[in-house]
């Protein structure tokens, strides 16, 4: 059996994600800003369509060559994204630290929100 996977191509698979387009924008924002070359994947019920407006968006974050995030660089990330004006919770997982069962789950259903690069920066 194959596993679904899905890739966002514009603002018609932002709506099944029920991103608002500014909301979409300013997290992505963020990403260029702070971890730029990390691919990001959505998943969860915001991917699956059981979600509402205040549900949170689940993102697992793919770093380049699948490396583990530095945390320092993590944790400023994650300070920026409390500090905007997202009106929901935004929940992030480093791919390289989630045991192998979760990447399975994961990889069932996830929409990729941002491609990243495949070498690590030096």
């Amino acid at each position: 059996m194959s596993e679904p996977s899905r890739i966002l191509r514009g603002e018609q698979d932002a709506d099944s994600l029920r991103l608002r387009s500014r909301h979409r924008k300013k997290i992505l924002g963020l990403f260029e800003q702070h971890l730029p070359g990390v691919e990001v994947w959505a998943y969860g019920s915001r991917v699956s369509g059981q979600s509402h407006d205040g549900s949170d968006l689940d993102l697992v974050l793919r770093g380049p060559d699948l490396a583990p995030i530095d945390v320092r660089v993590l944790a400023a990330f994650l300070d920026a994204l409390r500090d905007s004006t997202i009106p929901f919770l935004v929940e992030t997982r480093d791919w390289a630290r989630l045991p192998e069962s979760f990447h399975r789950q994961i990889e069932r259903e996830y929409i990729v929100l941002r491609r990243g690069t495949r070498e690590p920066s030096p």
